[in-house]
């Protein structure tokens, strides 16, 4: 079975990761911009982290057999900054047309201040204008009132929910995502958030309609195999094959190919790694000799 992993923060994770993730069936993933962990003070430290983005990391997935996709956006915990959220607000066409580029985001509400709404909304009109999806962050904090608040925001700009990822979904704020039409997506974490045995009952409560399930894996305590677990444990379950696939493939796949940057085809067939190229005169080889890694190198 294959994945696709639509939420995952490579630049925080190892070449271990990869070689684990491309062994447990992952062939794409889409690296949204975040919160690196501490604060960012100056307009440069944002152009060189977009730049990893469309640049290294995506080189980096493909040495390990994996497609690399990504979003861009100021996340909402730096949107509270406001003169440097000006200066990052005039980067962001500059990056969001840029190869690979699937979306923007993550963007929304953390804390819920005036600072995030202005932000918010004006990064909903810059997807509006250049006709990408949208993929949300809800807040950790009082999340129902937060995912509802997003959507209320999304609809008063007129966007289409089917070109809406609405992320960090739960329990409470399930049915109504899906009620309004958004593509519902599920973070799956070790300790926190929602564990694969609640996603479990989500898909068996719910259906796999426009259900998204991703790892979120950054820096901190997080698995970058999230999805294929939750993928195993489903089957174990009784959820029927097609269900799974959908959850933890064609849904990402049908919500992030809107502006035609993401296609199947960019992996299916193309099993081979030419570990020989280099990306601004650097390889991941770090000196070593080039060799293709096999899928069963590793036993997940």
């Amino acid at each position: 079975m294959l994945f696709i992993d639509p939420h995952v923060h490579m630049v925080s994770r190892t070449t271990d990761d990869y070689e684990a993730m491309r062994s447990a069936g992952i062939v794409a993933l889409i690296e949204p911009a975040f919160w690196i962990g501490q604060p960012r003070t100056e307009l440069g430290t944002f152009k060189d982290y977009f730049s990893t983005l469309v640049g290294w990391e995506r080189f980096r997935s493909s040495q390990f057999g994996i497609r690399h996709y990504c979003t861009i956006g100021l996340n909402s915990k730096e949107a509270n900054n406001e003169p440097l959220a000006e200066q990052v607000m005039d980067l962001l066409p500059l990056f969001a047309a840029k190869e690979g580029v699937v979306a923007i985001g993550e963007i929304g509400y953390d804390d819920q201040t005036a600072a995030e709404d202005k932000y918010f909304r004006l990064q909903i009109e810059l997807a509006l204008e250049l006709d990408l999806p949208i993929l949300i962050h809800t807040p950790h904090r009082d999340k129902k009132n937060g995912t509802y608040r997003s959507m209320d925001v999304l609809e008063e700009h007129g966007c289409d929910p089917t070109k809406i990822i609405i992320d960090h979904c739960n329990e409470e704020t399930a049915k109504e995502v899906l009620d309004r039409g958004y593509w519902t997506a599920f973070t799956i974490y070790p300790k926190t958030k929602m564990g694969n045995e609640r996603m479990v009952e989500i898909v068996k409560k719910y259906g796999s309609d426009r259900i998204i399930i991703d790892s979120s894996a950054d820096w901190g305590i997080s698995d970058p195999l999230a999805v294929p677990k939750t993928a195993s444990l489903m089957l174990k379950r009784g959820i029927p094959k097609e269900d799974v696939e959908k959850t933890c493939y064609y849904n990402a796949l049908s919500a992030y190919s809107y502006n035609g940057q993401m296609k199947e085809s960019h992996w299916l067939g193309t099993d081979e790694i030419n570990r020989d190229q280099l990306f601004s005169g650097n390889s991941v080889l770090r000196g070593s000799k080039p060799e293709d890694k096999s899928s069963d190198d590793l036993i997940i």
